[in-house]
């Protein structure tokens, strides 16, 4: 299968019927595969061939959508850009992938020429936006005008889809490379739960469509032939009179949108009924956010995913009806594409409610990491990948996340690597020594701490380090706190004992 494959049948099945609704357009299937054939002969015009990757930055949108479509078409592979990324990030990222073409819209059009400069590989950039075409771009809307439609490409199973970039133990992303097959099977399992989807589905896109939990659920929501609603990005008060407004009926937030939603001034004035479903994911639901979310909105089915970019990204599902008790700390049970089990430092499988490694099989499981094949033979050893991620599963196969052996934190549903950000504050000239760690938080889950030690004679404020590693990483990724220590805490080997650093602010929040 291939990820253009439900917009012919749409375009057949229900021709009239919306595709995307944005910004007071309304693009029918009619409409939408005649302007993502043309606009992958646009790109094919601009030298795009079998293969070459296609970036796009930009905020939500029809046109992302229309994107996400028109590069498979053209037989070119998606490398959709992490919109709060530093420049730097992006650079690399479109670098490291051999980027011919970037698409952009309006938010990110003053990057266009630092990025041009920079990258050597881009030939083209294509403004996606609102406004008046910045100088030396390629008007979007030109490339569908001017073009004729071309055949779609229908590359499938094994062919590669798109490159999905994501933070690195190194300090530098890794491109995931995730093909067709990757992609549907993990959307085709998921829907297969009928716990999300189907046919008559009008979904909202609020969370980033760069993200594979987003994209994941335009995947499924494409091969249906529903109706796909955006709105720029996360806002709360956007997202209510959008509810409203469109009948949508169903979503996907990560726990710190959906308490930010509930707990929205404005959410009472709206009529949010139509709304029956929410998938969220990145970390478990509290027992208070649930409680208020179910409260604001009866009768919604909630259903949480566990998984990662490398999974394409579901691996298991929390479904609406063991939000109860002690399975609402779990991540559910494997996802119908997908196997789990955990495994101990010699590969061995464990047994029931022993800890180990999350390891995960299935048609869903990435192809490898970009022109990394080191990094590849690690993570995917005879077939399954190792998360990095420690946990357990229970008698009845629901699996329980307890610690993340890779020491990747979530704040906010977004995961930042630790040693990424050791890596920005460690060039800074005072810095001898540096841990990160996640710290508790009750409304990002975790946020982002650093520790400190200072080289000899050397001074600086946490400001002065924090705004050091905002011109190196992205915004959420900086340490929202800076403890300044004397020494580290080292094991017999010399490495720096995280656990003792957590546990030093786990008996302070206690």
């Amino acid at each position: 299968m291939y990820l253009t494959q439900g917009l012919h049948r749409a375009a057949v099945a229900t021709p009239d019927k919306a595709a995307t609704i944005f910004n007071g357009r309304t693009t029918t299937f009619a409409q939408q595969i005649d302007r993502v054939a043309r606009l992958a002969a646009g790109l094919q015009k601009l030298g795009v061939a079998t293969g070459d990757r296609v970036a796009m930055l930009g905020l939500n949108s029809d046109r992302y959508s229309e994107y996400l479509l028109a590069v498979p078409w053209a037989g070119a592979v998606l490398n959709p850009i992490n919109i709060r990324w530093s420049p730097t990030e992006i650079a690399y990222a479109l670098n490291d992938s051999g980027t011919t073409v970037l698409l952009i819209d309006d938010a990110f059009a003053p990057a266009a020429p630092a990025l041009r400069a920079n990258c050597p590989t881009l030939t083209s950039i294509v403004f996606a936006g609102e406004g008046d075409l910045p100088d030396g771009m390629v008007a979007y809307e030109a490339l569908i005008a001017d073009n004729e439609p071309v055949a779609d490409a229908r590359r499938s199973g094994d062919d590669l889809a798109g490159l999905f970039y994501t933070g690195g133990t190194t300090g530098f992303p890794k491109g995931v490379m995730l093909t067709h097959t990757n992609m549907v099977t993990s959307s085709l399992g998921t829907m297969a739960t009928g716990q999300l989807l189907d046919e008559g589905s009008i979904f909202l896109h609020a969370a980033p469509m760069f993200h594979l939990a987003d994209l994941a659920a335009w995947t499924g929501q494409v091969m249906l032939g529903g109706t796909h609603v955006m709105i720029p990005f996360f806002d709360p008060a956007a997202i209510c009179a959008t509810i409203e407004a469109q009948k949508v009926t169903e979503t996907l937030l990560v726990p710190t949108m959906i308490q930010m939603l509930v707990d929205h001034p404005a959410i009472g004035d709206h009529d949010l009924s139509s709304l029956q479903r929410m998938l969220y994911g990145g970390s478990v639901i509290s027992k208070g956010v649930l409680e208020r979310t179910l409260a604001t909105l009866p009768g919604i089915k909630m259903t949480q995913a566990y998984g990662m970019t490398e999974l394409a990204p579901v691996a298991s599902l929390l479904w609406p009806a063991d939000h109860v008790g002690e399975r609402l700390s779990s991540a559910g049970r494997a996802a119908p594409h997908a196997e789990i089990v955990i495994r101990d430092i010699d590969g061995n499988e464990l047994p029931t409610g022993h800890v180990g490694e999350i390891c995960v099989r299935g048609g869903h499981v990435m192809a490898g990491y970009w022109n990394k094949p080191e990094e590849t033979a690690a993570a995917l050893q005879d077939g399954w990948m190792h998360t990095g991620d420690a946990g357990y599963l229970d008698a009845q196969g629901y699996l329980f996340v307890v610690d993340r052996i890779k020491d990747m934190i979530i704040t906010g549903g977004e995961n930042v690597y630790s040693a990424e950000v050791e890596s920005a504050l460690s060039t800074h000239a005072a810095v001898a020594a540096v841990a990160v760690i996640g710290i508790p938080d009750d409304r990002w889950g975790e946020t982002v701490h650093a520790v400190v030690v200072l080289a000899p004679g050397a001074q600086a404020s946490e400001d002065e380090l924090r705004e050091h590693a905002r011109g190196l990483i992205a915004g959420y990724k900086v340490p929202r706190s800076v403890e300044f220590v004397e020494a580290m805490p080292v094991s017999g080997a010399g490495k720096i004992i995280k656990r003792d650093l957590r546990a030093a602010h786990e008996k302070a929040d206690a």
